[in-house]
């Protein structure tokens, strides 16, 4: 058994085409199909108007005041 999500159009006539992975083999196979009854629109719209996430700052600071990333420090001579 495999478990597919995916996004479907419906038509007006109650239609539907699903593209399926390669790995699945050609012949009649036995379906289950789930439908939200909220069409995918609507959920867009509501995640449209959602606040954006605040997340909190804090001071990191140098590791160590004895450490410094000038290139002299990082690389050899040669």
């Amino acid at each position: 058994m495999k478990a597919i999500t995916t996004i479907a159009t419906v038509t007006e006539d109650g239609k539907i085409t699903v593209q399926l992975p390669p790995d699945i083999p050609a012949g009649e196979h036995k379906l289950v199909v789930v439908i939200d009854e909220k069409p995918l629109v609507e959920k867009q719209i509501i995640k449209e108007k959602r606040p954006p996430l605040k997340f909190s700052a804090y001071p990191v600071g140098l590791v160590s005041e004895s450490l410094t990333f000038r290139r002299e420090d990082l690389y050899a001579n040669d």
